[in-house]
């Protein structure tokens, strides 16, 4: 049995409470905090078999419950996401056991249906160590071909690359599954197709074939049904399942099923009425005792939780006088906090702060007057590590030492390891001195690995189109016009780009020294490779100018199909597409710029007698060329995607978007009201301004509570001294409040000459948007218990973590003119990153677009595990007192969160410090500060 109530697929078992009488549960620990404090009394020893089958000993109070040794394992491990995991037990006999002849089992409790869902490389990793005890086990069952290609990835994990001899050793003295020798050929067939995979890339490739098994994840428990036939239950994330043998045979969805309970030896399952189905209403399993009902029962209680409901359930107040069933209920953080948890753990709510200089802005028209505040609430999204401290002992040690050595002088564990494999790895000064000594130092070299990294961003998303294309281009509600257009124009760029990056990445092995070493001739340029490849890419050039109409064209057809509506979104929805699907249509456009920049930067660098000089100059002409030609149209695309982009994000409105009208501005302010100052959104247009709050939907969109437009407004400022409270931030409040009064003024001057869009907007309906009732499953023991009605499931799915989320957390503003310039400045590359408190560094993919960095265990992954946004960051060179003795390290700093980013070289230095720059302290920006760094 799982502590936490996820059972063993043995029966009956019998979870191991080490004196706690209350219900077990797990949660992993929040930045900071301790695990529960150590019970007083005497200790004992506990031996925990990890799923790497290391034994790993813990003394913990005899008082203890078992949530405290489970978060004393999490914490051992530096595992961020142990809400997936459990302590397993098996006792067959019902007798009972000292601990210390005890051996528990960590193990995998519950199973996502989708790997990327896991967001730390050390789940991963656990979950890969599982997959393979259950292939070794006979557990996870498949057919020849997937076991051969999971068991290729393992040992591509284990060994390394394919190498013939040592790859038919290594599986004639391992076996990973059941009767393996006749597969050792396909084994290394497909084991010669993963070089160059890291241990994390391989990990995530054996879970992406584990999940698409019918067996993945289940753990049978028998059962007949009426007549006396034998099957087996099992749970998953999406219900109750009926297997017969390893063949599933029915299946019983969450949202198709009322009621769960047991009666003694009999499992029953209540569904909801339907008229189109033969079952009958209430399904009755018959199952070996009520100990195996009951454990069964308590493992869909807490699968369902898990999985479907928002956090987790409140406990039922117990009855004063009588009990009546079970009071069993899931305790732990559901899955969608253990996400929100990682992916947010460093977005605290800062506490208001008031100024002691009140700086407003007026707004009068003859709609009345409009008092509004900048900088006052913040709430600030960050992204950092989190690390859990213990009171206990681990073999005899404090947590703390363990991630140095081990008790016994062996390395420890891969699993207590915090830095888990080469993909996340601490690089050495030995190491980096060795690069340099190996690789090219001209400045040249590092522009054309620029020119190299940046064009692999753009392939991936160039793919990220055509992924788009495929997914809608099937179906029936998806215009033709439509699917040709943006056939016809990303299929030809991404097969071209695709061999582009081909000839750059090979011009870059040769001029490493890198590969065909033999081949005489000068390779240590690039102008020759750009210049070749502009002008083929210059027929592919002539419809860029009418990207807009794609645009417009999707949008049209989202606006007549709703199932095409839906398609796109769910599509947003997905990891892959990290920025909105609008910015990747005009990728294009974008890129051509991109070249420029790097030609330029080449023929600055270079003399005019230098052999690359002519080819450079030559393609800087083509590339501007064609820059020059598609400039009024990349501005007006720009401002369309930006309009199309912002109807996402609101509702109560419509018609916002229309020929003619101009984003200015969006941003937070503090609107004055009866109620005092109110946090809200605002979006300036130059014909009207619109004010929101975030609503308290599912969608997390923005409600429009009014709108103001500009005709016949003025706009005025007062600063008024007001003692209420210390003095905080008043030159954030002096830099958003300029920034306003200048784009209000100039879009009221476009107001007046205009003879674009009407200043009156169709609002609908501002009253709130209620969630649905959730129809979700009622956990129920033998005297129908019910559990809350709360689910994961929402009616619109939104992406949370837009321009205007962060402009609401981070309380600042960002106009149109700071979009264009971010189109500009954008980069990829490896980089070290190191956190404040740490001590390696580890090398990720780094991309930064759209005002944010984007991380990645490397450059062929599909979509980043995490993102940091960086309005509000201060860039700045790390000081002698932070001890940091590194070259080429920059330091990002938002009030008490400070990351450290080390680049390889001078100009790549250079370069992350000013398209860094270009989002903390965009031009629009920085006024009024005297030239000093200023806060965006």
């Amino acid at each position: 049995m799982l502590i936490g109530g996820c059972e063993s697929e043995q029966l009956p078992v019998f979870v191991l409470r080490l004196g706690a009488p209350e219900t077990l549960g797990i949660s992993t620990l929040d930045p900071g905090h301790r695990p529960p404090a150590m019970p007083p009394g005497r200790h004992v020893t506990v031996r925990v078999r990890m799923l790497d089958d290391t034994e790993e000993l813990f003394d913990i109070s005899q008082k203890a419950s078992g949530k405290v040794l489970f978060d004393l394992v999490c914490s051992h491990m530096n595992l961020i996401e142990g809400d997936y995991f459990g302590l397993e037990f098996q006792n067959q006999q019902k007798m009972m056991v000292r601990p210390k002849h005890t051996i528990l089992r960590f193990s995998v409790k519950f199973f996502p249906p989708d790997h990327a869902q896991l967001l730390e490389e050390l789940t991963r990793y656990l979950f890969a160590l599982q997959i393979k005890q259950d292939l070794f086990c006979g557990r996870l069952t498949c057919n020849d071909t997937s076991a051969a290609l999971m068991v290729s990835y393992i040992i591509q994990s284990e060994i390394g690359d394919f190498e013939e001899s040592q790859c038919r050793s290594h599986l004639l003295n391992n076996n990973y599954i059941p009767d393996q020798m006749p597969l050792i050929d396909k084994i290394m067939e497909f084991h010669s197709k993963n070089i160059g995979q890291t241990p994390a890339e391989s990990d995530c490739h054996l879970l992406e074939v584990a999940r698409r098994l019918e067996m993945y994840g289940i753990r049978l428990h028998p059962a007949k049904d009426r007549e006396g036939t034998k099957l087996s239950l099992t749970v998953a994330h999406t219900g109750v399942l009926v297997f017969q043998g390893h063949t599933k045979i029915n299946a019983f969805n969450w949202s198709k099923v009322r009621k769960l309970s047991f009666k003694r030896k009999r499992f029953l399952i209540k569904l909801r009425p339907d008229l189109n189905s033969s079952y009958q209403d209430t399904l009755e399993f018959l199952m070996p005792s009520r100990d195996c009902c009951k454990v069964f029962w308590k493992i869909c209680v807490e699968y369902h939780a898990f999985f479907r409901l928002f956090e987790e359930p409140k406990p039922k107040p117990k009855p004063v006088l009588f009990s009546r069933g079970s009071s069993f209920r899931f305790s732990g953080r559901t899955q969608k906090q253990v996400i929100e948890y990682v992916k947010e753990s460093e977005f605290k709510k800062i506490p208001f702060e008031s100024c002691l200089t009140l700086s407003c802005i007026v707004f009068s028209s003859h709609y009345g007057h409009l008092w509004l505040r900048a900088g006052v609430v913040s709430n600030s999204p960050h992204l950092s590590a989190s690390s859990g401290h213990s009171h206990g002992m681990v073999n005899g040690q404090k947590l703390l030492d363990l991630c140095s050595h081990s008790p016994d002088g062996r390395l420890p564990s891969p699993l207590t390891s915090p830095l888990l494999n080469d993909a996340c790895s601490v690089r050495t000064d030995d190491e980096d001195e060795v690069r340099r000594k190996r690789f090219p130092t001209d400045r040249a070299y590092f522009i054309a690995k620029e020119l190299l990294t940046t064009e692999r961003t753009y392939v991936k998303d160039l793919e990220v189109v055509t992924s788009f294309q495929s997914a809608v281009g099937q179906d029936e509600a998806t215009p033709d016009s439509l699917k040709d257009a943006i056939f016809s124009t990303f299929e030809p760029l991404h097969k071209f780009h695709t061999g582009f990056l081909r000839e750059v990445e090979q011009r870059l092995a040769l001029w490493e020294g890198r590969s065909n070493a033999h081949i005489k001739g000068d390779y240590q340029r690039i102008g020759d490779v750009l210049l070749k490849n502009l002008q083929g890419l210059k027929p592919l050039t002539a419809n860029l100018s009418k990207q807009s109409e794609i645009l417009l064209e999707l949008e049209k057809a989202c606006k007549a199909s709703r199932r095409l509506e839906g398609l796109c979104r769910d599509f947003e929805l997905q990891k892959v597409c990290y920025i909105p699907l609008n910015v990747f249509i005009l990728r294009p456009l974008h890129r051509l710029i991109h070249y420029k920049q790097i030609l330029e930067r080449l023929c600055k660098h270079y003399p005019a007698t230098h052999v690359d000089f002519r080819d450079c100059r030559a393609a800087l002409a083509d590339v501007s060329e064609v820059v020059d030609q598609l400039q009024g149209s990349l501005i007006k695309m720009e401002n369309l995607q930006k309009l199309l982009e912002l109807k996402k994000d609101l509702i109560g409105v419509d018609n916002l978007v229309v020929p003619g009208r101009e984003f200015i501005r969006l941003g937070c302010l503090s609107k004055l009201s009866g109620k005092g100052l109110q946090q809200r959104m605002f979006f300036l247009f130059d014909d009207v301004i619109l004010y929101t709050s975030r609503g308290m939907t599912a969608t997390n969109q923005f409600k429009v509570h009014g709108q103001l437009p500009l005709h016949g407004m003025t706009v005025s400022a007062v600063v008024s001294q007001k003692n209420t409270g210390r003095w905080s931030g008043c030159h954030h409040s002096l830099v958003e409040m300029d920034k306003w009064m200048e784009d209000v003024k100039m879009a009221i001057e476009m107001a007046k000459t205009s003879n674009g869009p009407s200043s009156e907007l169709l609002t609908s309906s501002l009253t709130d948007n209620k969630c649905p009732e959730d129809s979700s499953v009622e956990a129920e023991s033998e005297d129908d218990m019910t559990a809350p009605h709360v689910s994961l499931e929402k009616p619109t799915p939104h992406r949370g973590n837009t321009m205007v989320h962060v402009c609401w957390h981070r309380n600042t503003s960002v106009s149109m003119v700071d979009f264009s310039i971010a189109v500009e400045n954008q980069l990829s590359g490896n980089l070290l990153r190191k956190f404040k408190n740490s001590n390696g560094w580890q090398k990720l993919w780094v991309v930064f677009t759209n005002f944010s960095l984007f991380f990645y265990k490397s450059h062929q992954d599909d979509y980043p595990l995490a993102s940091l946004p960086l309005l509000g960051y201060s860039v700045t060179v790390p000081s002698e007192s932070e001890n940091i003795h590194k070259d080429y390290v920059f330091k990002l700093h938002f009030k008490s969160h400070v990351y450290y980013f080390r680049s390889e070289s001078e100009y790549t230095f250079e370069r992350w410090m000013e398209v860094i720059r270009s989002a903390t302290v965009p031009s629009s920006r920085a006024r009024g500060l005297n030239g000093k760094e200023t806060h965006a």
